[in-house]
């Protein structure tokens, strides 16, 4: 995901371990997308939401 992340927005990004199975995704200090009832998010909300924050 941060190659990901990296390549797509030009944003470095942070591993920050938290409990098993949780992911969020936070841009200035705001959650922008993260793990919720159905699943993970797609690559391309990731993306999208990042994008959003970074605007």
């Amino acid at each position: 995901m941060a190659a990901l992340i990296l390549k797509e927005t030009g944003a470095t990004s942070e591993l920050v371990v938290g409990d098993r199975g949780e992911l969020s995704l936070w841009v200035g200090g705001q959650r922008v997308a993260g793990k919720g009832p159905d699943g993970f998010p797609t690559d391309d909300a990731v993306l999208t939401a990042i994008r959003a924050a970074l605007a």
